[in-house]
């Protein structure tokens, strides 16, 4: 079989990323070769990968998660519109160990991860009108169902804020309505975002009640870019607007374990967090 030239790159690639994976896994369980990270050798086992080119670090530092249920309510995200193939990788190598929920990505990189979590029981979610939520409503529908066929199984939508705020309930709850639709169809789930921070409480509990009557799954606090994250207040309020079984993610400026508790006792049946191994691994202090 001749392929092209292209094609060819692109298995290169994805063979390459799979061992690194592979190799990083297996140095972990042998760590027979070199000691432990710690405060006393990081910058010396590490340099060499600055030196390289690296602009972000990771290291679980040898910990491992205890408790399962946290992991399992957290969505591993990075939405940074510079995030590179191999950052990618990298969360997707920590969402398999860690056993996270999803992992919670831009559009554009839906299919790298559905091929690097295959075989695994992460889930793939992304992100649709984000994060500003002003994009018409065909576009937000196209979005998702392109999303779900590059492997997505979660999507997260931004509403049309400005329309709420105006009192185009209609508009707002057909928005929703036709990505639901969507989803659905897709056997996605479907989370709202209302981006709590620029609404006031009547706005958010209106947000809410439309997201319940438009069929979406969840609701969500916030895009983690707009000006606040979640607050134990709001993740409280959404809960009682929805109800016991309808879900509810708080996401935005959540960075340790006590907050992520805090968050699911105010009411939260998911996390998203970009800084969810750390989170993790304060289960174990």
């Amino acid at each position: 079989m001749n392929l092209d030239e292209a094609t060819l790159e692109r298995i290169i690639e994805q063979i390459t990323r799979q061992v690194l994976i592979l190799v990083q896994e297996e140095q972990e369980e042998s760590g027979a070769d070199h000691p432990p990270i710690s405060s006393h050798n990081y910058v010396e086992r590490v340099q060499h990968v600055v030196n390289a080119g690296a602009d972000r670090i990771a290291s679980t530092l040898g910990i491992a998660p205890t408790d399962g249920r946290m992991a399992h309510m957290i969505d591993h995200t990075l939405l940074k519109p510079d995030a590179t193939q191999d950052q990618i990788a990298q969360l997707c190598y920590e969402a398999r160990k860690y056993n996270f929920t999803s992992v919670c990505v831009n559009p554009t990189n839906v299919k790298l991860c559905a091929q690097l979590l295959a075989g695994s029981d992460v889930l793939v979610c992304t992100v649709v009108g984000f994060p500003l939520g002003a994009t018409p409503t065909e576009v937000k529908v196209f979005e998702a169902q392109q999303s779900i066929h590059d492997g997505a199984t979660e999507v997260d939508m931004v509403i049309n804020v400005g329309a709420l705020k105006s009192r185009d309930y209609e508009l707002v709850e057909r928005d929703i309505g036709s990505i639901a639709r969507a989803c659905h169809a897709g056997n996605a789930i479907l989370k709202v975002i209302i981006e709590a921070a620029l609404l006031s409480d009547e706005d958010k509990v209106i947000a809410c009640q439309l997201a319940k009557v438009a069929g979406a799954d969840f609701v969500k606090t916030s895009t983690g870019f707009g000006p606040g994250g979640a607050t134990l207040e709001d993740v409280a309020l959404m809960r009682r607007v929805v109800g016991p079984t309808m879900g509810v993610k708080a996401a935005g400026g959540i960075h340790t374990y006590e907050e992520a508790q805090q968050m699911i006792a105010a009411g939260a049946s998911r996390i998203g967090a970009s800084a969810s191994v750390k989170i993790i691994q304060g289960a174990e202090s």
